[in-house]
C-alpha cells in the first residue's frame, strides 16, 4: 500500500468511526462502538500494527498520523459518553418521582435483653428499699467462692455447687454471687451494710426448663446490730408486693445452706398455672425465686465482723425466673438461645 493510500485510510477510518459514533444512543451500544472502532482488532490499531512491514523513512509519518486519528475517536469517545450519561440522568429526573413528604423508613433499635430488664428493675427495686449495688468478679478464688462461705475443701455442701473450674489452680468460674459477700464486708466493715450485688453466674449443670448453665443472680445482704429474721422475711415480702402486685403469695420453706443459719427458700406461685402445677413449677404450683438467710457466724467473723456484736441477713434472687413468673415464660432456656422471635416480644 502506498503512502497516499495508508493516509486516505486513516481518513476514512476517522470519518467512518465519528459517523457511526453519531448514532449511538445508549451505553450499551456505546460500549459496542468503543470495541470495533477502539479496541485491538480495530482498523486503526490494525495500522499500527503493519508499521513494522513499511519502510523505516515512512514509519514515523504514518505512525503520527495515525496516532492523531486514535486521539481524535478516543476525544469524540469521551464527549459521547458524557452526553449520554447526561440524557440517561434527565431521563431518570423526569420519569422518576420522588415524594419528599412521604414519612422515611424507620431503621430498627436495638433494645436491652429482657434478662437485663427485668434484672435492671429488680435492682431499682430495692435501691428505693435503700439498698446500694456493688459489684464483684465473675472469676473467683475457690477460697472466696466456697471456703470463707464456711464450705471447706472435700465438704459434701460443696456438691451442691456443679463447678467450672479454669486450667489454673484454685481459680472459677463463681457458682454464685455469694462470694461478693465477704469482698463487701471486708471493705465496709465496721460499718453497718444494705447492699445488692447482681451479676452472672455458672454452674455445670443439667438444663430444663427451669434450670441453665448460666444465669444471673442478685445477692442481698444486711449486716448491722439487731438484725433479725423477721427483718429477712419483711424485705422479701416487701420485694414481692413491689415486683408483682399486691396480690402475690409468698412462703418460706426450711432448707440448707452452709453460709446461712436459719436458711430458707423463697418460694412465689406458680403465675403459669395459678398454684395447680406445671411443668415450669414442676406440679408444686410454687417457684422457688432463690435461697435466703441469717448469715452464719463463720461467715460474719470471716468478713471481720463480731458475731457476738452484728447480725445479718442474705439471699440470692434469680432475675430469670423473675421474669418467667412476669410475662408467662415457660422455659429459661429461652432466654440464651438468642431466638429474635422470643427477644423481640420485649
Amino acid at each position: 500500500m502506498s503512502e497516499h493510500e495508508i493516509f486516505a485510510r486513516l481518513k476514512e477510518i476517522q470519518r467512518q468511526g465519528l459517523e457511526a459514533l453519531q448514532k449511538v444512543q445508549d451505553e450499551a451500544s456505546l460500549q459496542t462502538w468503543r470495541t470495533a472502532h477502539l479496541g485491538r482488532s480495530s482498523a486503526v490499531m490494525q495500522i499500527f500494527s503493519g508499521l513494522g512491514s513499511l519502510d523505516k523513512e515512512l514509519r514515523p509519518q504514518v505512525g503520527q498520523q495515525a496516532n492523531l486519528v486514535k486521539q481524535a475517536l478516543e476525544s469524540a469517545y469521551a464527549q459521547r459518553e458524557e452526553q449520554i450519561k447526561a440524557a440517561s440522568l434527565q431521563r431518570a429526573l423526569t420519569s422518576e418521582k420522588l415524594d419528599v413528604s412521604l414519612p422515611g423508613r424507620r431503621r430498627p433499635l436495638g433494645r436491652l435483653h429482657p434478662a437485663t430488664q427485668v434484672l435492671n428493675e429488680i435492682c431499682q427495686v430495692f435501691v428505693e428499699m435503700g439498698f446500694q449495688i456493688y459489684r464483684s468478679p465473675e472469676v473467683e478464688t475457690d477460697v472466696l467462692n466456697f471456703e470463707l462461705l464456711n464450705i471447706p475443701a472435700h465438704h459434701p455442701a460443696r456438691d451442691m455447687w456443679d463447678t467450672f473450674h479454669t486450667t489454673s489452680p484454685g481459680i472459677l468460674l463463681r457458682t454464685h454471687t455469694s462470694p461478693g459477700q465477704i469482698r463487701l464486708m471486708r471493705e465496709a466493715c465496721p460499718e453497718p451494710i444494705r447492699a445488692i450485688l447482681p451479676g452472672m453466674c455458672y454452674r455445670y449443670e443439667q438444663t430444663d426448663a427451669s434450670h441453665e448453665s448460666q444465669f444471673n443472680q442478685i445477692e442481698l445482704l444486711a449486716v448491722g446490730k439487731g438484725i433479725t429474721f423477721g427483718d429477712l422475711k419483711g424485705t422479701l415480702d416487701q420485694f414481692a408486693v413491689r415486683m408483682f402486685g399486691e396480690g402475690v403469695r409468698t412462703r418460706l420453706r426450711p432448707s440448707y445452706f452452709p453460709f446461712t443459719e436459719p436458711s430458707a427458700e423463697l418460694d412465689v406461685q406458680c403465675f403459669l398455672c395459678a398454684g395447680k402445677g406445671c411443668t415450669v413449677c414442676k406440679g408444686t404450683g410454687w417457684l422457688e425465686l432463690g435461697g435466703c438467710g441469717m448469715v452464719h457466724p463463720v461467715v460474719l467473723q470471716n468478713g471481720g465482723y463480731d458475731p457476738e456484736i452484728y447480725s445479718g441477713f442474705a439471699a440470692g434472687l434469680g432475675p430469670e425466673r423473675v421474669a418467667m413468673m412476669r410475662y408467662r415464660i415457660e422455659d429459661i432456656r429461652s432466654f440464651w438461645a438468642n431466638d429474635l422471635r422470643f427477644l423481640e416480644q420485649f
